[in-house]
């Protein structure tokens, strides 16, 4: 796959003066390559700003997504509403809101759902606990959090999606999976893929997110089974965002 991602999660962070110069920032300092696509997402309030300052390379994203279409759901936003905004892709089952939320995978199967529904591609986040990794439980976690979307979906319902793979251990923490041991991963959630359908396999772009930098960019994306990042708080800096965008635009043209 010559195809690489790079997702910005802003997290609830930003104002419209910070999200301006962030985003000029950004555009100052990243290297447009056809190949690797800039995604952003802004908190919700924002997204009609940085649909209106952002260039057209960069692509909108939002963070999160009802499981309903609309009615008595204080504080949700529906996938018709992202899709009146422009929003082109969605984070479903972010740790966060996996553990601060209690979103399990009938809550998120419905978010997938919705996003399928309003043409919005969804880009699923699966990953495992410090507890499951040490009690050798990681692949049979990950397998539920997938298995969730890919049993509940048509094969035409899943060329859009994006699986992102995010060791909760490691986001925010600034330790990193070795590459090797997130290429395992990912190895394993392709292998996953390939049960379903070989097309599936072969074309969806799997992510790697948990503390992800300039620093150890370019080792993760050499991996073969990683095509980009889901990036938390570098993504915050736009010097430092853009360069890890430029790593993924280099190794793309080599």
């Amino acid at each position: 796959m010559n195809n690489m991602y790079i997702v910005a999660n802003w997290k609830m962070n930003g104002d419209q003066i910070i999200n301006r110069d962030l985003i000029s920032t950004i555009e100052k300092n990243s290297v447009i390559n056809d190949s690797s696509h800039m995604i952003i997402c802004p908190s919700m309030p924002y997204l009609q700003q940085i649909d209106t300052q952002k260039p057209p390379y960069m692509i909108l994203g939002a963070q999160n997504i009802s499981q309903y279409d609309n009615g008595a759901y204080t504080g949700e936003v529906s996938g018709k509403m992202l899709a009146d905004l422009k929003t082109k892709y969605v984070i479903i089952g972010h740790s966060e809101r996996r553990e601060l939320y209690n979103e399990d995978n009938n809550v998120i199967r419905g978010k997938f759902s919705k996003a399928i529904e309003n043409n919005i591609k969804p880009i699923l986040c699966v990953g495992e606990t410090i507890e499951h990794r040490n009690s050798g439980e990681t692949f049979d976690y990950i397998h539920s959090q997938i298995d969730a979307v890919l049993s509940s979906n048509k094969l035409e319902n899943l060329k859009e999606l994006i699986i992102a793979y995010e060791p909760i251990w490691a986001i925010g923490t600034g330790q990193t999976a070795t590459p090797e041991s997130a290429e395992e991963v990912h190895s394993y959630i392709r292998n996953t893929l390939l049960n379903t359908d070989s097309n599936l396999a072969e074309n969806t772009p799997i992510l790697y997110g948990g503390s992800v930098n300039s620093d150890n960019a370019e080792k993760l994306f050499k991996m073969e089974n990683i095509n980009g990042a889901l990036i938390g708080g570098a993504s915050l800096n736009g010097e430092e965002f853009s360069k890890i965008y430029n790593i993924a635009g280099e190794l793309t043209n080599e």
